[in-house]
């Protein structure tokens, strides 16, 4: 049994019992499958089709709503019986380098039910977890049928009109995973809203719905529906027609094929997982966002040793000069790698730019640019180099790209403006990730790409944008709302700035401090606008507000602060407001607090460190009378698992602490 085997052969803790129940024909009994805790209850309700509702904690978040696929091929209308009903508990534990925890638990019981519908075959799956629960359905071989197109709308009915964190509608020129949040009543919902979405229940319970192991198949998205006076309706991403895109923002502007077949696919097939994260808070919702990854599987790269995680420094004059000046600069403060972006290959939005040659854009540099001699001494430092290579380019040029870059010295692809919706952009982009793999290269996909979870499969994908980060002068309010919706589904570059004017409009200089650590990504991008002391002067390029990187005294914690982790905690929580979260890697902590509009007094409870230890913890705070450009008041404590921290914070400001053992 294949479901056996793949569990057996990663886990080093696995328990696995499978009973099978047989069913009469037209059953209108409930099925249920629960969570390991018996919080979390997704009942299958074949009297109504392929129906099913959602509880938690012995209230239903989801009422009764209804799986619909169509299709030309196949007929999924007529008469529903059950033909087998299969209950199975997985008990397991896996364990990563590159996420919020070093050690993810993996616990589920899962319910398949196959299903006959005429004479259609198809089955229905259902994991429930102590941090939510998702579904999929199968579609087996049968009928002598070999491939079939398929369409599918989830009908999501919920009791009231509860509000939901929504993205923009989508439209030609908007950037919808990348645009604002907006909290409104879902009977509001427009087009397009991205995933995870996260619907307020009430004041103890929140749900997101989300997607998981998109890999070969269409993008979802939500709308409001029709099928009850208040209703989420998911559907799939049509075909895209003949792309083109903004050349400065790089947002679609072609039209996609909203009717007929969303996907094709080669029987038997399993969907992804539509996915359905529930807890008291959103802080429980961000704590067990592995539930996303989990439903991935497990890693394909036997050897990972290869694959570092690190900070990043673009750098922004594109000269050999300028290169060995941000390498030297890395070495010194504790960072991994540099970054050369768009234009060292002419200009990215020009279909006819060349991937495989230096030719700098003059718009962005005039050069010197020479690769291999910075990735050589890049080499000799131990940092590695990333370059940028926008999809036009990408999408024709890949496979003569990766060797190339290999000969160079390179070490990771950042894929800029790739496409993303339909089936065939999802299966080239997961594709580029796998091939990038096999060239020993680690990968940054930027733009509208959100994740699904494919890093766990390919922890080669280190990071992705899909957020409205820092390159888009964000409020910290805007943050505290990413935090705990789009952080939801994973790692986000967010691109940190520093020394850019840009920061007195977002916050304050102690809340991107506290970004390295409230918002995951296992590539962290600081000083997204700065560039060493030592860089050359250049002001030709489209950089925007370029400043050079100083010395002020709280630069030691971007050096300290690591980018994976053991362990994680949300302290503090409310969407738009506040956010606190501690991290764990080795014996050190790190803790990142962001407040909003309304100036806070934070309680920071030391109960996560260890008994009978003492601590040092230097409190990185906002203070203007800090004669610095940066205006960070550096203060050392000591603390036990005893301790209490009271930080009086202003609005838009924030704090980071270190903790390290006595």
């Amino acid at each position: 049994m294949r479901f056996l085997s793949h569990f057996s052969s990663i886990s080093f803790m696995n328990i696995l019992i499978v009973f099978v129940l047989f069913a009469s024909c037209n059953s209108a009994e409930t099925i249920q499958v629960k969570s390991p805790n018996g919080k979390n209850v997704f009942s299958f309700l074949p009297e109504s089709g392929m129906g099913f509702s959602v509880a938690y904690n012995g209230q239903e978040v989801i009422a009764p709503s209804l799986i619909e696929l169509i299709s030309n091929d196949i007929s999924f209308n007529g008469k529903l019986s059950i033909l087998k009903v299969e209950k199975t508990m997985v008990e397991n534990e896996w364990n990563s380098n590159f996420s919020e925890l070093s050690n993810i638990p993996d616990h589920y019981n899962q319910l398949k039910v196959y299903l006959k519908i005429d004479d259609t075959q198809v089955s229905v799956i259902c994991r429930a977890y102590d941090e939510g629960v998702a579904f999929a359905y199968e579609i087996p071989k049968q009928n002598n049928i070999s491939k079939i197109g398929l369409d599918e709308k989830i009908h999501y009915n919920f009791k009231e009109d509860y509000n939901v964190w929504s993205t923009p509608k989508r439209a030609p020129r908007v950037l919808t995973a990348q645009g604002e949040y907006r909290r409104i009543p879902m009977t509001q919902l427009e087009a397009g809203c991205e995933r995870p979405l996260l619907i307020e229940i009430n004041d103890s319970v929140k749900i997101a719905l989300a997607e998981a192991k998109l890999v070969d198949y269409a993008r979802l998205s939500f709308d409001k529906g029709t099928s009850s006076q208040y209703s989420i309706l998911s559907t799939l991403d049509g075909k895209m027609g003949e792309q083109k895109q903004d050349t400065v923002s790089g947002a679609i502007i072609a039209e996609r094929k909203e009717s007929g077949d969303k996907v094709h696919k080669k029987l038997p097939f399993q969907s992804p997982w539509r996915v359905v994260m529930m807890g008291k808070n959103e802080s429980e919702l961000l704590a067990n966002n592995y539930i996303i990854q989990n439903l991935n599987d497990p890693s394909e790269i036997d050897d990972e040793s290869w694959i570092k995680p690190g900070k990043v420094l673009r750098e922004t004059t594109l000269t050999t000069q300028g290169g060995l000046a941000a390498i030297d600069f890395v070495v010194d403060h504790n960072m991994q790698y540099v970054l050369f972006d768009a234009g060292w290959y002419g200009n990215e939005m020009d279909n006819a730019s060349d991937a495989t040659t230096i030719t700098l854009d003059p718009k962005r540099s005039k050069g010197p640019f020479d690769i291999e001699t910075i990735t050589k001494y890049a080499k000799e430092k131990g940092i590695g180099v990333i370059l940028y290579v926008n999809r036009r380019a990408l999408e024709k040029q890949l496979d003569e790209v990766l060797p190339l870059f290999k000969k160079w010295g390179v070490s990771g692809v950042k894929y800029g403006f790739v496409r993303v919706g339909d089936q065939d952009a999802t299966a080239w982009m997961h594709e580029a990730v796998k091939k990038a793999a096999k060239y020993g290269m680690i990968i940054d996909i930027h733009d509208e790409y959100r994740p699904t979870g494919f890093s766990r499969t390919y922890p080669n994908l280190l990071t992705q944008e899909g957020i409205r980060g820092d390159e888009e002068t964000v409020p910290n309010v805007h943050t505290l709302k990413t935090m705990f919706t789009r952080m939801l589904a994973g790692a986000a570059d967010n691109t940190v700035c520093y020394y850019s004017t840009r920061v007195n409009q977002m916050g304050s200089h102690a809340s991107q401090l506290a970004k390295t650590v409230c918002l995951f990504s296992p590539l962290q991008f600081l000083y997204w606008y700065d560039k060493p002391a030592a860089s050359p002067e250049k002001l030709d390029g489209l950089w925007g507000d370029t400043r050079h990187i100083g010395n002020e005294p709280e630069l030691e914690f971007f050096n300290k602060v690591p980018t994976t982790w053991d362990e994680t905690k949300v302290l503090h929580g409310e969407i738009g407001e506040l956010g606190v979260i501690a991290r764990r890697k080795g014996a050190d902590w790190f803790v990142g607090g962001i407040i909003g509009d309304t100036e806070r007094q934070v309680t920071i409870d030391f109960s996560f460190l260890k008994e009978n230890e003492v601590y040092q913890a230097k409190v990185y705070t906002d203070d203007d009378t800090v004669n610095t450009r940066t205006h960070v008041q550096i203060e050392e404590i000591e603390c036990t698992k005893k301790s209490i921290l009271k930080l009086k914070v202003k609005s838009n400001n924030g704090f980071a602490i270190h903790i390290v053992k006595i």
